[in-house]
C-alpha cells in the first residue's frame, strides 16, 4: 500500500512520542552518572565522526526542533508529506551534522551532569507541547527546510528521530537493544515499510515486517491470492536499520536477520530509504 493512504492517530503519536522521549531521558541520565559518563561521553558511534556527546546533543535538537520553532511564521513553503520528508532529509545531512556540533560545543561541551540537565530541557520542552493546544489543531502547520506539513505529520518525523537515534545511542554504548516504546517503534516500522511502497511501487514483493507492516512494492506481477512469489520478512529494528542505512542488506540476509524468497526479493538497490 502507499504511504499516503495511512494515517497516524495523533493522540497515538503524542503518547508514543511522549514515553520515547521518556525512555531517552533515562538512558542519558544513567550514561551520565556512570563512572566512566566522561569516557563514554567521548566515545565513538556508528554515524562517522560523531561522539556519544554529539549524538545525545543531536537528539536534543531533534526533540526540541518543534518547541523552539512551533511560532515561527509561515513562508508559504511546499506541502510536504511523509513520503517526501523520507526521501529528502537526507539532503539536509550536513546541516544536521553543523547543528549538532554547535550544540554539543555549546549546550554539551561540559561535564556529564550538566549534559543530563541539557538534555532535560529539551525533553521538558518537548513534552509541554505534547501536553499543549496547538497540537490538538488538525490544521496547524508546522515549515521546515524542506516544505510545510501538518503539526501531526511533523510529530511522527520525531518519532523517526527519536527511535533510529536510540538504536544508534544503543549500538555506541555496547547495549544489546534500547527499549524501545512499543507503539514508537511500530510507527516508525510503518512509516519506513510504506516509504519503501512509494518508492519503488508495484506488487511484485512483499515486505512482511512482523508484527507491524506489510507492504508490497516493486514493479512486476502483482501478487493478489496465495504465497507470493517473492517475500522478503524481517523484524522491525533490522528493517530500521536497512532503511536509515545502519545496516548492509548482504550482511543482514547472511546471518538470516533478513529472509528473502523469490528472484525480485533483493532489495539492496532501492535502500537506505532514509540518509
Amino acid at each position: 500500500m502507499p504511504a499516503k493512504s495511512r494515517t497516524y492517530q495523533p493522540a497515538k503519536v503524542r503518547a508514543a512520542l511522549a514515553a520515547q522521549t521518556g525512555a531517552l531521558r533515562d538512558a542519558v541520565h544513567a550514561l551520565c552518572a556512570a563512572p566512566d559518563a566522561e569516557r563514554l561521553l567521548a566515545g565513538p558511534t556508528r554515524l562517522g565522526e560523531w561522539r556519544v556527546r554529539e549524538l545525545v546533543a543531536h537528539l536534543a535538537v531533534q526533540l526540541d526542533w518543534v518547541p523552539a520553532h512551533l511560532d515561527d511564521p509561515l513562508e508559504g513553503r511546499p506541502a510536504l508529506d511523509l513520503a517526501r520528508w523520507v526521501v529528502g532529509v537526507g539532503t539536509v545531512a550536513p546541516l544536521l551534522d553543523a547543528g549538532a556540533r554547535e550544540h554539543a560545543a555549546r549546550e554539551f561541551g561540559g561535564d556529564p551532569a550538566s549534559v543530563a540537565a541539557a538534555f532535560d530541557r529539551a525533553a521538558d520542552a518537548l513534552l509541554a507541547v505534547l501536553d499543549g493546544p496547538e497540537v490538538a489543531d488538525p490544521q496547524r502547520r508546522f515549515e521546515i527546510r524542506l516544505g510545510s506539513m501538518t503539526l501531526a505529520d511533523m510529530l511522527v518525523t520525531r518519532l523517526v528521530e527519536a527511535v533510529v537515534h536510540a538504536d544508534d545511542l544503543a549500538d555506541a554504548l555496547g547495549l544489546a537493544a534500547f527499549p524501545h516504546d512499543r507503539q514508537a517503534l511500530a510507527a516508525v516500522t510503518r512509516l519506513l515499510a510504506d516509504a519503501l511502497a512509494d518508492r519503488v511501487p508495484g506488487g511484485a514483493v512483499e515486505l512482511r515486517v512482523p508484527p507491524y507492516a506489510v507492504v508490497q512494492a516493486v514493479e512486476g506481477p502483482r501478487h493478489t491470492r496465495g504465497t507470493p512469489p517473492n517475500v522478503v520478512e524481517t523484524d522491525p529494528l533490522t528493517w530500521i536499520r536497512l532503511a536509515t542505512g545502519r545496516a548492509d542488506w548482504a550482511t543482514a540476509v547472511d546471518a538470516a536477520a533478513v529472509a528473502a524468497s523469490g528472484e525480485r526479493s533483493d532489495l539492496r538497490e532501492y535502500l537506505p530509504l532514509l540518509g
